[in-house]
This record gives C-alpha cells, structure tokens and sequence, in this order.
C-alpha cells in the first residue's frame, strides 16, 4: 500500500510535547496530503526533528492528536519509515543492511536478498553491494540508509537532515534519491536547513518557529511571499530568536 491508501492525510491539531517542564512544540496544528515532499524548516531549537520523532511514534506527545486517516496509530506505524542525520550502520555489508529490516518483517531469504538488490540496483548502489556498510563514507551511508527505508516501501518516510555535512557532490545524490522514493508514491516529510535543497524538493513547507507551525504553504508561493513576518525574517537571513 502507498500514501493514498489509508495512510493520509495526516490530521494533526493541537499536538504539544514538554521535556524537562520546558514546552518544545506547543499548539501544533497542520494537515498532510500525499503528493510532492513536504519540508520543515525554520531556525535551530524550533522543534523540527522533534516533530518528526512524535508523529513517527517514537515519543509520547504531551498533549493534542495525531490522526493517519482511518487507520490506527499502532497499524499506521509499521506504514512508515524514518531515516536519521547519523543512520546506524550494522557490521556487515551494505546490501544485508539492506535486507535487515526486510528479514525483521518475515520475508523468506531468496524474496529479501531480491528485493535488496532490485532497490539497490534501482538507486545506482549496487556497485556498494558487497562493500563494509561501515567503510563507507558519510554521503554513501546516507544513500544505504534511504534505500534500507525505500526496501520496506513506506506509506510515509521521514527524513531528519538526509544530507547534512555532505559535500555538494553527495547532497545531489541523496536528493536523487529521495525524488526517486517520493516518485514511487511515497509520501515524504523531511528537515533541512538547506534552503536550496528545500526550494528543489519541496511541494509545500512548513515553517517552526519557538514550537509552533507559524506557516504552512506551497513552496513556490513560501518562498516568493512569505505571509509571516518570522519566515520573510527567516529566508532574509535574520537571526530570530
């Protein structure tokens, strides 16, 4: 199943999350149609990747509703992927990392070894195949880690900063990747602080500022005329405190 099969949309209202009594996101409220990537951005401390963290699941919110369609939270969950800034490599070559998470979800060893070379091959990895995923360098453990995600063919993946510290060189094969796995039908909602890289990938953004969703918008009228006054600020290069 794909992103237009129970998953979305994704009706979030209120959602608020609290570590330590301080309040990181507060009052967040937006909604996710399948389609193009979405893109959060907005300056360090807005509350980004923890976003991302709690509509994936992996912390309780503090207040407020996530809701996938028709689907259960619990159901909705294996649907989805996450890729991290630092994704773990496991002590063994790239394509059984590949197949790890595919031997996780009960495929028999000829089926997983398959599908592990096919998006391999897909993504133009498969010269890494047989290579120590550890070895490899940053921008290729990044391309590893989406084709991992891309191998259990989410409904959803997120993404938390696929290319940061990559050299352009690798910035442009992580993002062909990632416009391959939305191509696919896989609704994807990731973080950069490339702005370059937003206005390439983006069908709309969404803009955090102090814990809160200040604008959501298509990209292309975001980035022509921001209605809120923190993203005009923002895009200018003003520091927003």
């Amino acid at each position: 199943m794909r992103a237009g099969s129970g998953l979305l949309p994704l009706q979030v209202e209120g959602l608020g999350f609290v570590a330590g009594g301080v309040p990181i996101l507060q009052d967040v409220s937006f909604r996710l149609e399948a389609g193009p990537p979405s893109v959060l951005i907005g300056p360090n401390g807005a509350g980004k990747s923890t976003l991302l963290r709690l509509l994936h699941g992996l912390l309780p919110p503090s207040g407020g509703v996530i809701r996938w369609a028709l689907l259960p939270a619990e159901v909705a969950r294996r649907r989805q992927a996450m890729v991290f800034q630092r994704p773990v490599m496991l002590r063994r070559s790239a394509l059984a990392n590949v197949e790890y998470p595919l031997r996780l979800a009960g495929l028999p060893g000829p089926e997983r070894r398959a599908r592990a070379q096919a998006v391999l091959g897909e993504f133009g990895l498969g010269d890494l195949a047989h290579r120590p995923a550890r070895r490899l360098s940053g921008g290729e453990q990044q391309r590893i880690a989406l084709a991992r995600a891309a191998a259990m063919d989410p409904a959803m993946l997120f993404l938390d900063e696929p290319s940061a510290n990559l050299d352009p060189a690798a910035t442009r094969a992580v993002e062909e990747i990632v416009t391959a796995i939305a191509a696919r039908g896989t609704k994807v909602l990731m973080t950069t602080h490339d702005l370059g890289q937003a206005r390439r990938l983006a069908g709309d953004i969404l803009f955090l500022h102090r814990g809160r969703v200040v604008e959501h918008a298509p990209a292309a009228r975001f980035f022509a005329a921001p209605a809120a006054p923190e993203a005009a600020a923002f895009l200018k290069g003003e520091l927003l405190w």
